[in-house]
């Protein structure tokens, strides 16, 4: 995995006349899918059910569900959120819904792709799986033993999709939450691995955390306040500095304002809507206020950032 700074973003990530008035967001749809179900599985590339969807877009996009890309083959550089990634032979990609993302235009991709429809899996196994664990890696490297369970469940999952003739729908629609279950049990530990790796023996995140990262995910484009994410909540502000600090290392005004920053380097980078409107988008109503927002953050003005993302286009 490479992080670069946007103004050093490669150009064959970014498709010619790439920036339009909004970043272009695929739903899921079931229609897609062998008897209209919430999951898709199916090669990459220019064949398959995935065929002349989601995965054919070179243009950076955003999804509102889950791809897993099981790759066979490799390198291939994939960019999700200004970081590009370079995944092997073996190795899993894992965006999840409201991630801007973008396929390379040079790299073949070989493997099979995962779709999932928020929703399809019950509560306790969203948990579980840690879906939308976004604090989590997306780059995921089995180890062999691993890979081979992987690959026998993954496969185990491919048979009972196309399998449509002999059982009724709601009794296969059953069938494949279960072998998808049991497919994201094994995906979970792999990141649940990595994550522990990567954060190097930090405690477990708490329920207050979850909670917070949730209402944040759903509140920043219009509540910045502490404060207001604790009354909300029903926390005191002191016990949710404590979990936000225990789980990230950030206090929760970093942590949310983290989040309005990556929303406007997305607006910034993927759109050409006007930088008073981004503002306006991410919670400011005025434009000098979000300009000195982002610079503090950042260290470059919103025009200055969005110039260097387009310096190499």
């Amino acid at each position: 995995m490479t992080e670069q700074d946007p103004s050093q973003t490669s150009a064959h990530l970014r498709a010619p006349g790439e920036n339009r008035a909004h970043i272009r967001t695929y739903p899921f749809d079931p229609s897609a899918s062998l008897s209209g179900v919430g999951i898709q599985v199916g090669p990459m590339g220019s064949e398959g059910p995935w065929a002349g969807g989601v995965g054919l877009s070179r243009r950076v996009h955003r999804i509102d569900f889950h791809v897993l890309l099981f790759f066979r083959e490799g390198p291939v550089r994939h960019m999700i959120d200004f970081t590009e990634y370079e995944v092997g032979a073996g190795d899993i990609l894992w965006i999840r819904p409201g991630q801007v993302h973008g396929f390379s235009t040079e790299d073949a991709y070989v493997g099979t792709a995962l779709t999932m429809q928020p929703g399809f899996l019950p509560r306790a196994i969203v948990e579980a799986t840690g879906l939308y664990r976004y604090d989590r890696p997306p780059l995921l490297h089995p180890d062999p033993d691993q890979l081979a369970a992987l690959d026998a469940s993954l496969e185990q999952l491919r048979r009972e999709y196309l399998d449509t003739v002999t059982l009724p729908l709601s009794l296969h629609t059953s069938v494949l939450r279960h072998t998808l279950t049991a497919l994201m049990l094994r995906v979970a530990h792999v990141s649940a691995q990595a994550a522990a790796e990567a954060e190097d023996g930090k405690p477990q995140q708490d329920t207050t955390f979850t909670r917070f990262r949730t209402a944040v995910e759903h509140g920043f484009t219009s509540n910045h306040s502490v404060s207001a994410y604790a009354d909300e909540l029903g926390y005191s502000r002191r016990t949710l500095v404590r979990a936000v600090r225990a789980a990230t290392g950030l206090t929760p005004k970093a942590f949310i304002d983290r989040r309005v920053i990556l929303e406007a380097k997305r607006m910034l980078a993927h759109t050409e809507l006007p930088v008073g409107r981004i503002g306006v988008a991410v919670g400011f109503a005025d434009s000098a206020n979000f300009s000195k927002f982002f610079q503090q953050h950042v260290g470059a003005t919103p025009a200055g950032f969005r110039e260097g993302t387009l310096g190499r286009g």
